[in-house]
C-alpha cells in the first residue's frame, strides 16, 4: 500500500508549536554582520550587496520615485491593471481599519485623560524578490503605511525588479532601496549613511530579514517574527477533494518550508484529498519545490469537529481555509489563527493577492498572540492627561500619594502632594 503524501497524524499528537522562527546560529551570524555594517556603514552595505547580486559593481543602492514611474511606465498594461486594482482593495480595506481607530476622551476627577491616534514619520516595507519578486507585498505593506498616514515611506526589495518598481509606485513610495537580506534591514533601521533611518520596518522575509528584525527590534519597531509560510484547512464531508488539494499545493509552492496541513472530520475526504495531491503535483509545474513542503505537513482526522476546532487552535495557523457545511459558524469558534478565509469560495490566494485583507501574518503559532499587518503597526495611541480643578482631584491626589509611600517613593508622594489644596 502506497503510504500517503500528507502524513497522518493523531489528534493527541498535534502539539503546540514552541520553537522560534530563527535558530540560534542564525541568530548568531547574523548579530556579526549587524556588528559589521554599524562599524562600516555605507562601505560594509555595498559589500553585502554586491556580494549577493542585489546590485552591479558601483551601482545604486537607492532608487528614486522617478526611477519608479518609469517601471510603471514601461510595465505590461494588463499586469499594471491587476495591481492597482488590487492596490485599490488594499487601500480600501486599511483606510477602513484607520477610520475605526478613534481618539478617546473620559473624564477623570478634576479634568479629562484620553488618548490621540498618531502615525510614526516613516516606514520601512521590505517585500522579498527571491525565486520571483513579489509585488504583492510591496502593495500590501507600503499602501497599509500610506492609509496609517505615514508621511515617508521606505519600499526594500533585492534587485530592485522593474515590477517591484511599478508596485511601489502604484502605492506612492518615496525611496526604494535596491537591496535586501541583513543589509536591508539594517539600513532600514540605522540608516548607515545611505539614506534616513526609519521609525518600523515590516514586511515578510526569509530567516536572515526575521533575525536582523528580532535583533533590532529594540531600536526600531517590527510587526513581527514570521516563519515559513502555513495554511490549515479545516473539512468536514461536504468539502470538495480537489479544491482542498489545489489550495494545498499553492501553499506548498512557496519554498521549501512551508506547511500545508489538512485537519479533517471525515475519512473518506482525507483518502480522496491526498488521491488529488498526487495527481495534481504530476502536473505542477512548481512540483520539484512542492513536494518537499507537502512532506512538512500532515493530515489530521478527528472524530468530532469540535475536536477538530481544538486541534486547529492548537496550530494556530497562518492561513485557516474552513470548509465545511456551516463554514461562518466553524470560523466564529476557531480562536487562534492569523488569517481566516470562510467557505469554498474563499481562496485563501485571494487573500495574497489583494482582495483587501493584509497577506503579511503571523506564524509558528504565533497567532496565539498576534494579528497581521494592519495600520495599528503604524500607529501610535499617545495618551495625555489635563488636570485643572485641584479640589476635584484631591481625592486622586491622596491616593496617588498615598500608593507612593507604600512603595517606598517619597519623591513621587511629595511630587503629587504639592498639588494638594
Amino acid at each position: 500500500m502506497t503510504a500517503p503524501l500528507l502524513r497522518r497524524v493523531a489528534p493527541a499528537d498535534v502539539t503546540r508549536s514552541i520553537e522560534g522562527p530563527v535558530d540560534r546560529e542564525t541568530l548568531a551570524t547574523t548579530q556579526g554582520m549587524l556588528d559589521d555594517l554599524r562599524a562600516r556603514g555605507e562601505p560594509a552595505v555595498r559589500e553585502l550587496a554586491e556580494k549577493f547580486g542585489d546590485i552591479e559593481p558601483g551601482g545604486g543602492l537607492v532608487r528614486t520615485q522617478a526611477d519608479m514611474q518609469r517601471a510603471l511606465a514601461e510595465l505590461d498594461p494588463d499586469l499594471r491593471g491587476s495591481l492597482e486594482r488590487a492596490g485599490d482593495r488594499i487601500r480600501a480595506f486599511a483606510e477602513a481599519q484607520r477610520g475605526a481607530i478613534g481618539e478617546v476622551t473620559v473624564p477623570v476627577p478634576g479634568g479629562e485623560a484620553g488618548h490621540t491616534v498618531e502615525p510614526v514619520a516613516a516606514g520601512g516595507c521590505y517585500a522579498p524578490a527571491g525565486r520571483y519578486p513579489l509585488p504583492s507585498s510591496v502593495l500590501m505593506t507600503a499602501l497599509t503605511a500610506r492609509a496609517a498616514g505615514v508621511e515617508r515611506v521606505v519600499v526594500a526589495s533585492p534587485g530592485a525588479h522593474p515590477v517591484n518598481l511599478a508596485a511601489a509606485a502604484i502605492a506612492g513610495a518615496d525611496e526604494f532601496l535596491a537591496i535586501g537580506g541583513v543589509q536591508a534591514v539594517a539600513t532600514l533601521a540605522l540608516g548607515l549613511g545611505v539614506l534616513e533611518p526609519v521609525d518600523v520596518v515590516v514586511g515578510p522575509g526569509n530567516r536572515w530579514v526575521t533575525a536582523a528584525k528580532q535583533l533590532l527590534s529594540g531600536v526600531v519597531g517590527i510587526d513581527m517574527l514570521a516563519g515559513p509560510s502555513e495554511l490549515l484547512v479545516l473539512a468536514d464531508e461536504t468539502a470538495d477533494p480537489a479544491t482542498v488539494a489545489a489550495d494545498l499545493l499553492a501553499q506548498a509552492e512557496h519554498d521549501t518550508d512551508a506547511r500545508a496541513i489538512l485537519v479533517t472530520t471525515s475519512e473518506s475526504l482525507a483518502v480522496r484529498t491526498d488521491e488529488q495531491l498526487r495527481a495534481q503535483l504530476d502536473a505542477l509545474p512548481t512540483r520539484e519545490v512542492a513536494s518537499v513542503a507537502v512532506a512538512n505537513g500532515f493530515c489530521c482526522v478527528c472524530a468530532t469537529l469540535d475536536e477538530a476546532i481544538a486541534v486547529t487552535d492548537r496550530v494556530a495557523p497562518e492561513h485557516l481555509e474552513v470548509m465545511t457545511s456551516d463554514a461562518p459558524g466553524v470560523a466564529r469558534r476557531v480562536r487562534n489563527a492569523g488569517g481566516v478565509f470562510v467557505g469554498a469560495g474563499s481562496a485563501e490566494v485571494l487573500g495574497d493577492y489583494g482582495a483587501g485583507p493584509n497577506h503579511t501574518l503571523p506564524t509558528g503559532g504565533t497567532a496565539r498572540s498576534q494579528a497581521g499587518l494592519s495600520v495599528t503597526h503604524f500607529l501610535r495611541l499617545r495618551t495625555w492627561l489635563r488636570v485643572d480643578d485641584g479640589d476635584a482631584a484631591s481625592e486622586m491626589v491622596a491616593d496617588t500619594g498615598a500608593i507612593a509611600r507604600a512603595e517606598g517613593l517619597i519623591g513621587h508622594e511629595r511630587s503629587a502632594l504639592k498639588r494638594s489644596r
